[in-house]
């Protein structure tokens, strides 16, 4: 298997959105804000795309401050679990290449779940990042990315995917993205 580089891959943020959020375990959701905010901005040091989605808008709020500032564009509405099924959603993840999705968000165990399982389906190469996705209750995280796991879904963290994506140490983008784990 090809490892995931800034070229073959697209990220997907699922759902971090205000009523959403508020329901989470409170050090849960702040780290897992923390953790997507640090790779949304390695996205944008190393031009690696990614899309945010929101489920059902008008019920359960926008994306969470300071996400909110990566948005280009308009998030994708959805109503369904899965992303798979909103045809805009795969248009644009059609149009960034990708082989390979790294998904992040909410609910690990119903969305990012369905999500992950679809686009497998669909060939492409699926990276869930344990330490970016989450769920009201921690037996549902684990559920979760256990089935994910067992479909043969790679389960991964903030730093796997920012080493693979980075390559190599020495570069200006390296520099920067290692200050911001540190």
């Amino acid at each position: 298997m090809v490892l995931p580089k800034k070229d073959n891959t697209a990220v997907v943020i699922i759902d971090v959105q205000e009523s959403l959020v508020k329901i989470m375990p409170p050090k849960v959701r702040e780290e897992v804000i923390r953790k997507i905010e640090i790779l949304l901005k390695a996205c944008d040091l190393l031009r690696v795309p990614f899309l945010f989605t929101q489920q059902y808008t008008k019920g359960l709020g926008p994306t969470v401050e300071p996400l909110r500032g990566y948005i280009k564009g308009s998030p994708i509405e959805k109503l369904t679990f899965s992303c798979c099924q909103v045809p805009l959603f795969m248009e644009q993840l059609m149009e960034t290449g990708a082989e390979h999705v790294v998904l992040c968000g909410i609910e690990a165990h119903i969305c990012v779940l369905q999500t992950a399982i679809e686009l497998q389906e669909r060939d492409y190469k699926v990276h869930v990042m344990a330490d970016g996705v989450c769920s009201r209750f921690k037996e549902n995280w684990k559920r979760g990315l256990a089935y994910m796991e067992a479909e043969d879904i790679r389960i991964t963290t903030l730093e796997i995917i920012l080493f693979q994506l980075m390559e190599r140490s020495g570069t200006e983008e390296f520099k920067k993205i290692i200050e911001l784990i540190k």
